[in-house]
């Protein structure tokens, strides 16, 4: 209902459940929007205009809109509240515990013990996290239509969890697949298995390519 706020920073406060809460005004009206706490580091200085990405949750005794600084981040957290027994907290500490990319990344490897960092997460709740949420972006992958095999030296397992992890992280299918089209020409880095350097790669050349 509300895709984003654009505004200015009226103050940062913390509740009494240590929730950090961003009262951001736009068109004279104050909202208070729940935000991811490592946030703050970002957040410009008070009387500051900025954009936050949102999220609004409606129940029957109240409402609460939850801030993101990408869109990435927010259409995670929505995959992440949808998996069975996470709710909006949960979500929030993983979005807080692990950087978007160590996240993504954490899903698509399965890698539990990574998702267990976050206070709360136990290890039954982390591999239904990456089961649940691994099949969702693997569908995502299918409706992009990243079906074409790169000339590289990568496995085609790898490959799928490379672009899984772009396409999370908020890259178009078209945009994935030029960029694993280009790195592919690059003989260093077509040797590479490494997912992690592949990423990388990919994340730098799309920042430079689709400004």
């Amino acid at each position: 209902m509300i895709g984003y706020l654009k505004g200015t920073v009226v103050a940062i406060q913390k509740n009494s459940n240590n929730r950090v809460i961003l009262l951001l005004e736009t068109n004279n009206i104050g909202y208070e929007v729940q935000i991811v706490p490592r946030m703050i580091a970002t957040l410009p200085a008070i009387g500051e205009s900025i954009q936050v990405f949102t999220h609004l949750q409606v129940r029957e005794d109240q409402m609460v809109l939850y801030g993101f600084s990408s869109l990435a981040e927010r259409d995670l957290f929505r995959q992440l509240v949808s998996v069975s027994g996470i709710g909006t907290q949960l979500a929030i500490a993983l979005l807080n515990t692990l950087e978007l990319t160590e996240l993504v990344q954490a899903i698509v490897n399965e890698n539990t013990k990574v998702l267990a960092k976050t206070p709360g997460v136990g290890t039954k709740t982390a591999q239904r996290i990456a089961l649940e949420l691994k099949t969702k972006l693997a569908q995502w992958r299918q409706e992009a239509g990243l079906t074409t095999v790169v000339s590289s030296g990568l496995t085609v397992e790898v490959q799928e969890e490379i672009e899984m992890t772009l396409l999370a992280l908020g890259y178009t299918g078209s945009e994935v697949m030029q960029a694993l089209e280009v790195l592919s020409q690059e003989q260093q880095l077509s040797s590479q298995t490494s997912t992690e350097e592949w990423i990388k790669r990919a994340i730098v050349w799309m920042a430079q390519e689709f400004k």
